[in-house]
């Protein structure tokens, strides 16, 4: 049995500002994927970045050594390619270039045939006043919805 993997980046939607979403196919080798499937992963200062040929790889991106690996164990935090349509592509690396976006990666999950997933986000960063807008907001819905709970 297989028991959902849903591995996120909590801090990104309060650092950047999403602008657009995809969702990518990550080249993994055996231990990596096994690792992820026992939830040994974490995409929380990662950041995505296009390499000379045009491809799309994520960094700094952390899967553990698997347990039960040997000498063909994978290194934690190797450079792992992202598995995106060429039209997708295309349309990222020319939003980066001329606009100065950045890709960071939103969610790790493993979806129905058991292949690792990565949601990925075309994303602007918030200035200091944008974060403490969110802040608020938070603040605010929270003490209503602590309103509402007592008239109920």
């Amino acid at each position: 049995m297989q028991k959902n993997i849903n591995i996120q980046n909590k801090k990104a939607r309060f650092l950047f500002e999403i602008i657009d979403t995809y969702t990518a196919g990550i080249v993994l080798t055996g231990t990596e994927i096994k690792s992820i499937r026992s939830s040994k992963a974490s995409i929380a200062e990662s950041f995505c970045e296009f390499n000379e040929q045009g491809e799309l790889f994520v960094i700094n991106m952390t899967i553990e050594e698997y347990a039960f690996g040997n000498y063909y164990n994978h290194r934690p935090k190797a450079e792992r390619k992202l598995l995106l349509s060429k039209k997708e592509l295309k349309k990222l690396l020319k939003e980066v270039q001329t606009s100065g976006l950045t890709i960071i990666p939103l969610r790790l999950f493993l979806n129905e045939k058991g292949l690792a997933k990565m949601d990925i986000a075309l994303a602007k960063g918030k200035k200091l006043y944008d974060k403490r807008e969110t802040i608020k907001d938070r603040d605010n819905k929270r003490d209503l919805d602590r309103v509402k709970k007592i008239f109920k």
